[in-house]
């Protein structure tokens, strides 16, 4: 197999082989040019095999700057030891100082480079500029986490100078450079896969398991910087702490300064799936709850990766061993608070009644109404949100101004609503209610002269205004509240576009006195200029329903961190209104729609009606 790649549009084609056998490609770079044949323009940021590993090669003697430029940027995509061979392309202080582990610029396709003008050309005879441009759609800090862009202009210079080398010949260089990678979003996804390290919720003293999702991006194989493997690149992401973003509102049960021992480069479980991770000295001061939750975070973060299939963690200090945990343990560090029957789903009938159907595994269960008002159809109602526990629901009357809550367990009259709107018209009034990990129910009132985002502690007494400083003026048109309770997702709209965005879920105080607040959001979907529906599934991952800008309706996964790939995009289904998925996502998705009623999508199956009757399916959550 051949793969052509090429830099900025300007024809320069470089032959590369594949040995399939051996899983090595050879990236020719600077080294070897065809000697036959046509030019072809082809895209150098075009898809490839994660499987296959690329090797730079350093500037040929007498390298022109266009081609020192070219293997410069080439050589980014390779899995050069170091980046040892890329260096070559830089001066020698250059190289001492350039910052690979900085981040990653992503662009939409591998930049383009723009030379000098004549103006720089009639300057100096022995140094030159040339400009790396591209459209910028999201970025990686130097914490490997992942931040998608509104797609923006990408503009960065490379100076080159020509200068003295070893064997006395001039040659150019490349002097100044900015620190990180910069790579088309092909080469980032061949290059770099998603993991999710996981901490502990903040302020769960009362209930430890709660833990959340942290994703980043290591690099496939060997880190050309740390010189360590996937298993072992997580855990070091993980020992180092959360994310930023992530960090106010979640806790690490390792100790401050705890790393991995020196020299550690590659992690795997024996023969018995054990996998034993050796800590520096500050692991040691850790007692043995704190140890077993150490544990916890670390099979959790792992257990996503095919290369490292473990059953049991060893944690080793500097004297021996800390403590171990099994798999099946780990689980008590669950962050969904689920009943054992968290398949069942719920609707509202076309009388306005809640029902739920249980089994839904099987696809098999019938509806039946809910224990208490909800389900007599006392009050008609439009929209359900039922407790992770199964315990109670809540539901939004079909005029969409008041929001009764109600057990689902115990016989009951009718309560007086615990949320009323005021707005004139329907569509600015309650949207459907959503509750968290913690027993929390939150909903967002939608007047216009009012807009609310409302939280009722254990969904009972008075209302808690909840303050969201990012919105700019948006207004809330829908949200849905993450498991373990410290991220939300929100719709909303403004100037008439309505975009998804997640929001940290940040708490201050106890009790009565306890201040709640949604911070930093960030766009999830910058893709997607229309949302029309979002829901959690799983731990780090959305589903999300919306269009592109001039483009049709589509059903896909979206990483919490806002990554979307192209293998997310599920088959189409017509006119989506809602659609629903469960923390565990071997479950059906679950869809409202406009043609064909309510519908499920199990693995590996085609989208099947499940009710031609029927609206806002939910499951608990």
């Amino acid at each position: 197999m051949d793969t052509d790649r090429r830099r900025g549009g300007h024809g320069r084609t470089v032959r590369v082989s594949v040995l399939l056998g051996c899983g090595v490609l050879v990236l020719a770079g600077c080294g070897a040019m065809p000697v036959t044949g046509d030019v072809k323009a082809v895209d150098a940021s075009q898809p490839g095999d994660s499987q296959v590993q690329v090797y730079a090669v350093p500037p040929r003697e007498g390298a022109s700057p266009i081609e020192v430029v070219d293997g410069f940027l080439e050589s980014m995509t390779s899995d050069d030891p170091d980046f040892r061979t890329t260096r070559t392309y830089l001066t020698a202080e250059a190289a001492r100082a350039w910052q690979p582990g900085e981040g990653t610029t992503v662009l939409a396709k591998a930049p383009n480079r723009n030379g000098p003008t004549i103006r720089d050309k009639e300057q100096k005879a022995d140094e030159t500029t040339y400009t790396l441009t591209g459209e910028q759609v999201a970025a990686v800090d130097a914490q490997s986490s992942y931040r998608p862009l509104a797609p923006s202009e990408y503009s960065q210079t490379l100076h080159l100078v020509r200068k003295k080398a070893a064997d006395g010949k001039q040659e150019w260089r490349i002097d100044v450079v900015p620190d990180g990678l910069v790579l088309g979003q092909s080469d980032f996804k061949r290059l770099y896969r998603s993991v999710n390290k996981y901490y502990f919720a903040a302020g769960r003293e009362d209930d430890e398991s709660a833990l959340v999702a942290d994703p980043v991006y290591v690099r496939n194989r060997t880190d050309p910087v740390t010189r360590m493997d996937t298993a072992t690149q997580t855990v070091r992401t993980l020992l180092e702490g959360p994310s930023d973003w992530l960090r106010p509102v979640v806790d690490s049960r390792f100790p401050a300064g705890t790393a991995l021992k020196r020299g550690v480069t590659s992690l795997a479980p024996d023969d018995q799936n054990v996998l034993k991770v050796p800590l520096n000295g500050k692991a040691g001061k850790a007692g043995q709850d704190a140890c077993r939750m150490m544990a916890a975070q670390v099979l959790f973060t792992l257990r996503d990766l095919t290369s490292a299939r473990v059953g049991q963690v060893e944690l080793q200090g500097e004297r021996g061993p800390l403590c171990s945990l099994g798999a099946d343990e780990a689980e008590d560090f669950a962050s969904d608070n689920g009943s054992e029957g968290s398949d069942s789903q719920y609707f509202v009938d076309g009388e306005g009644r809640v029902q739920r159907i249980p089994g839904s595994t099987r696809g098999s269960g019938d509806p039946e109404p809910v224990t208490g008002p909800l389900g007599s159809g006392a009050v008609a109602m439009s929209s359900v949100g039922v407790a992770r526990d199964e315990q109670q629901a809540a539901a939004v009357s079909a005029n969409q101004q008041h929001l009764y809550v109600s057990s689902l367990v115990e016989e009951s009259e009718a309560g007086a609503p615990v949320v009323t709107s005021r707005a004139k018209r329907a569509a600015d009034r309650l949207s459907a209610p959503s509750w968290d990990g913690r027993g929390d129910l939150w909903v967002a009132d939608r007047d216009p002269s009012d807009p609310r985002l409302l939280r009722l502690v254990d969904g009972s007494g008075e209302p808690q205004e909840v303050a969201v400083p990012g919105l700019n003026g948006g207004r809330i048109e829908a949200l849905r509240m993450s498991a373990d309770g410290v991220r939300i997702a929100l719709r909303v709209s403004r100037d008439g576009l309505t975009t998804l965005h997640i929001g940290r879920v940040e708490r201050h105080g106890s009790g009565e006195a306890e201040q709640v607040s949604v911070e930093d959001l960030r766009q999830a979907a910058p893709q997607l200029a229309d949302v029309t529906a979002v829901s959690w599934s799983g731990r780090s991952r959305l589903v999300v329903v919306g269009k592109e800008e001039g483009g049709v309706q589509q059903v896909r996964y979206v990483q919490a961190d806002g990554f979307a790939s192209s293998s997310g995009v599920l088959p189409g289904v017509n006119l989506v209104t809602t659609v629903a998925a469960a923390d565990d996502e071997q479950l059906p998705l679950m869809a409202d729609t406009e043609s064909d009623g309510i519908v499920k999508l199990s693995p590996g199956d085609n989208w099947q009606t499940v009710l031609k009757e029927g609206s806002s399916l939910v499951y608990p959550g």
